[in-house]
């Protein structure tokens, strides 16, 4: 187990590698990326019973010297913050393989290729302990999107492409600025952990805060820097869809816990009002523009909108509920949100149609699709008993305890979220049926239930049995409230005043 980590990381690229010398068929490029990425994701699930989670401190860590002079390592490690993270990208990457197993027909070498490199970036950014070295994976995640949605994507993929990759770039490169700028105020040194809990003074945190803040926003992505998404989900493939929803977006909220809490918490605490206004806006936004849309793609994308700002919302109100709900609603919206888009896909390859008016009555020709299909869309809007009602009852409980006005415009939110989701559910399952597109229509086979039987599963095994999924988040959660809380808010006036 001590090197179980970089096993997780460098098995993808070595995949990729391997294929880019392979030649044959496409059918042996698609088995060889399934059979590799089922590999990794069974060695992940080997994470679970070994993992502590009476302790926040990092976990299987590895620490090799990089760069001895410039103080940089390659070092790794999980704590409660990053191990579902971990496992849930790994479990998609089979399933994302699996999803493309028709509908991509040209460059399927390449294609996987892609997959497996991006698979390797985003482990790498949850278990990166070393600053350089999670500047690394965050940028090379971009690169394979971008092919992603560029190459694969749909007839605006050129367009839709640029844009997610300049609004990424621009964030990331603040990102770069504040990295370097703790470098130099922490005592030079890139190591994650060290830096956490530096005395640095207003003028550091107060530009940092806001530098993270900007790199991090983009990436969940909050109002208003909201639009690349829509444009990305659109064109994207189907896969593409699903690692953007399920875990990209899970990385800037991420990088809220894991670096602006615990590394600038007098500036978190001072702007937190800020953030928690944009969360709420974030939601009601994202859950008024789900209602007026008839591309089933772009409705997913501003409802993922709505629900990230719950997951922003959770994190800055600062107590216990709100930010372990965060946490495993970031876990939950990942499943439900690429289940959707999984689902979509489905469809879309029978009848090459995304619009909501093309899909009445499906359950008289696909009844078993129906079936997933109400279950995902009742996961989406918290139907008790699913996994997001758990998460955002958390959240909601922590913000009424933070901010009464907010969480109110929050739980409006969550009324509109049911909303538009009945309302799309019931003409399609069992309205009229649409004889040029719904009439006739095979249902799921063995592959694709393959690919969402398991993500089923989840949402009722997390719904119903939420403690042992909160337990490992507990201790690593405690210990970052812990080092919030023990500061004062920021004084602006401070950050002007010349030491």
């Amino acid at each position: 187990m001590s090197r179980i980590l970089s096993v997780l990381i460098f098995l993808p690229l070595l995949g990729a590698v391997v294929l880019g010398f392979m030649r044959g068929a496409d059918r042996w490029m698609k088995q060889f990326a399934l059979g590799l990425t089922l590999v990794n994701f069974l060695i992940s699930v080997t994470l679970l019973p070994a993992f502590d989670g009476g302790t926040h401190a990092m976990q299987f860590v590895e620490r090799y010297p990089w760069v001895p002079s410039f103080n940089i390592h390659y070092a790794v490690g999980v704590d409660g913050i990053s191990v579902l993270f971990v496992i849930l990208t790994t479990m998609l990457s089979p399933i994302c393989v699996l999803c493309s197993w028709t509908s991509i027909t040209s460059r399927v070498k390449e294609f996987m290729i892609t997959l497996l490199v991006m698979e390797a970036a985003m482990i790498g950014v949850f278990v990166a302990t070393d600053f350089v070295l999670f500047y690394v994976f965050w940028e090379a995640m971009l690169i394979p999107m971008y092919l992603i949605i560029g190459v694969w994507g749909g007839p605006n993929r050129i367009y839709a492409a640029i844009k997610f990759f300049l609004y990424t770039l621009a964030g990331s490169l603040l990102l770069l600025v504040a990295i370097l700028v703790l470098f130099f105020a922490g005592g030079h040194t890139f190591d994650i952990i060290s830096l956490m809990g530096k005395p640095y003074s207003a003028a550091v945190q107060f530009w940092v805060f806001w530098a993270f803040f900007l790199a991090f926003a983009i990436k969940v992505p909050m109002v208003p820097f909201h639009t690349w998404l829509p444009d990305a989900h659109v064109e994207a493939p189907t896969a593409g869809s699903v690692i953007l929803a399920s875990i990209l977006l899970k990385m800037g909220a991420y990088g809220f816990l894991r670096f602006c809490l615990p590394m600038v918490p007098q500036a978190s605490l001072t702007f937190s009002p800020v953030i928690m206004t944009l969360s709420a806006a974030a939601i009601l936004y994202g859950a008024f523009m789900a209602l007026a849309q008839t591309d089933l793609k772009k409705l997913i994308a501003y409802s993922s909108v709505s629900h990230m700002g719950f997951v922003t919302l959770g994190i800055f109100v600062f107590n216990a509920p709100g930010v372990e709900g965060a946490l495993l609603q970031m876990v939950n919206h990942g499943i439900t949100t690429g289940a959707l888009f999984l689902v979509i896909g489905q469809f879309y390859d029978r009848t090459h149609s995304r619009l909501v008016e093309d899909y009445g009555g499906i359950s008289k020709s696909m009844p078993v699709y129906a079936a997933f299909w109400v279950i995902f869309s009742f996961a989406s809007f918290g139907f008790p008993g699913t996994n997001n009602f758990i998460g955002e009852f958390l959240v909601l409980a922590g913000s009424f305890g933070r901010h009464r006005p907010l969480a109110a415009a929050a739980t409006l939110g969550l009324i509109l979220s049911a909303y538009y989701m009945l309302r799309l559910v019931q003409p399609m399952v069992f309205g009229t049926a649409a004889p040029a597109r719904s009439s006739g229509l095979p249902d799921l086979n063995t592959r694709e239930l393959v690919t969402v039987i398991p993500l089923a599963a989840l949402v009722f095994l997390i719904g119903l049995y939420p403690g042992p999924w909160l337990s490992m988040i507990h201790s690593s959660v405690g210990h970052l409230l812990e080092q919030v809380n023990a500061v004062a808010p920021l004084q602006i006036s401070e950050v002007w005043t010349r030491p």
